[in-house]
């Protein structure tokens, strides 16, 4: 593997980080948290960011951190299946079917929330789980999912990630 800075991957893949920003802001809207601030993308780092309210409710802080894991994954198949079924099938590609699935892959390469994300899931899973929560009990091993995927992202686990939901699925689904 090789090194590449992490300001030239979120350039290469700036439509993902703008989506993992906006799976955050969704989540957020849908479960009336106030935003203060919100940037989808700029050249440093982070390369976007949702600031908002203390979240104090667990099922609320679930929802705000899974959000990029489910709208990212979810777009990337989106975007990926279709252009997958003429390449594989028919062996039809052009630039507009490599440009679809760079799109796909940089979305789903961006899914997996940040450790801050991980560390906020896992204070408040902490105090859900005391009153028996089960899905604050559920979620930790999904912390720990979330911390080593951002620790695997040195060897691109991020890009694995996301080829494997864009292109792989698809092909595993398809036969």
């Amino acid at each position: 593997m090789f090194f590449i800075p992490g300001f030239i991957v979120a350039i290469a893949t700036f439509p993902g980080v703008i989506v993992h920003e906006a799976g955050h802001m969704l989540a957020c809207k849908l479960r009336r948290v106030a935003v203060f601030d919100v940037c989808f993308f700029r050249f440093g780092n982070p390369a976007g960011f949702v600031l908002h309210e203390e979240i104090t409710d667990f099922n609320t802080a679930f929802l705000v951190c899974v959000g990029p894991l489910v709208t990212n994954t979810l777009l990337c198949i989106l975007i990926c299946f279709p252009t997958y079924l003429p390449m594989r099938f028919f062996e039809v590609s052009s630039v507009f079917s490599y440009l679809l699935l760079w799109l796909g892959v940089s979305i789903g390469m961006h899914a997996f929330p940040s450790t801050h994300d991980a560390h906020n899931l896992f204070e408040q899973a902490k105090k859900a789980a005391r009153s028996a929560n089960p899905l604050a009990i559920l979620s930790f091993p999904l912390v720990v999912a979330i911390y080593i995927a951002n620790a695997l992202s040195v060897v691109w686990f991020d890009y694995i990630y996301g080829v494997f939901i864009g292109y792989y699925l698809p092909s595993i689904i398809l036969g």
